[in-house]
């Protein structure tokens, strides 16, 4: 396994109590990193020291909720309070909302996918950044969805949702291009993870039915590329997108 020099960087990881998060924050950590881990799962919280083996020195878990601003301002507020500076920024958070068709597919759970996955991704951005920008550094590295990309039947809201945080990578990205700061994008295919395995077994299968390399990804594999992408060594790409998609993605 492959390890890159994040001694003495900070980084922030949302939705960081499971899944592609947790394991980038196990390879962050293993880099020398410290992470603040923000979550909304109370008892995730409360098993991360002992699941990722470090002590408070290295590692802050938070719970926040980045649907909400206030959450945010007082997570970023901790984050600098612990560590006293912001180097990366890992946008993990989401909630994949319910299966149905378009013209079924309830409003309310609609406008709360968008709201977590986009306006949250938003907000935390607005947050983090300017620190960023003060230090002339930063890495910024949002996980989207091969369905961003492609589009998923019976997956409108987070379809649409992936597709638009792409949209504000490439935003934001070009927007700190004068500075040291790179923001990309990741679009993995279904991984193993908590939420894709909560879904309905028709769906699964249909969406792994479409990965040419006929599985799912694992998190180890989203974690190499998100932890490059997230590293110094990243000095030039910006406001890209990268492919997770085990093939299936067709540009």
């Amino acid at each position: 396994m492959n390890q890159y020099d994040f001694k003495d960087r900070v980084a922030i990881i949302t939705g960081g109590g499971q899944g592609i998060g947790f394991t980038v924050a196990q390879r962050l950590l293993a880099s020398g990193a410290k992470v603040s881990i923000w979550d909304i799962d109370q008892p995730l919280l409360d098993k991360l020291p002992a699941n990722l083996g470090v002590g408070d020195d290295r590692l802050l878990a938070l719970n926040a909720n980045i649907s909400e601003e206030d959450s945010i301002g007082t997570a970023v507020a901790e984050t600098i309070r612990k560590f006293g500076r912001i180097d990366v920024l890992i946008n993990n958070a989401a909630i994949v909302g319910p299966n149905a068709a378009t013209w079924e597919y309830p409003i309310k759970a609609f406008s709360d996918v968008v709201q977590v996955g986009l306006i949250g991704t938003f907000m935390v951005c607005r947050a983090v950044v300017p620190h960023m920008i003060a230090q002339n550094y930063g890495r910024v590295v949002n996980v989207s969805s091969v369905a961003g990309k492609e589009g998923n039947p019976k997956a409108p809201a987070y379809s649409s949702m992936k597709a638009a945080v792409l949209a504000l990578t490439k935003s934001l990205g070009k927007e700190l291009a004068d500075y040291n700061i790179a923001v990309n994008a990741v679009t993995p295919a279904v991984a193993k993870t908590t939420l894709a395995l909560s879904q309905d077994p028709a769906f699964l299968q249909m969406i792994v039915s479409k990965i040419p390399r006929g599985r799912m990804l694992e998190l180890s594999e989203a974690a190499s590329m998100i932890c490059w992408l997230a590293s110094e060594e990243n000095s030039f790409t910006t406001a890209a997108t990268f492919d997770l998609s085990g093939g299936r993605a067709t540009y």
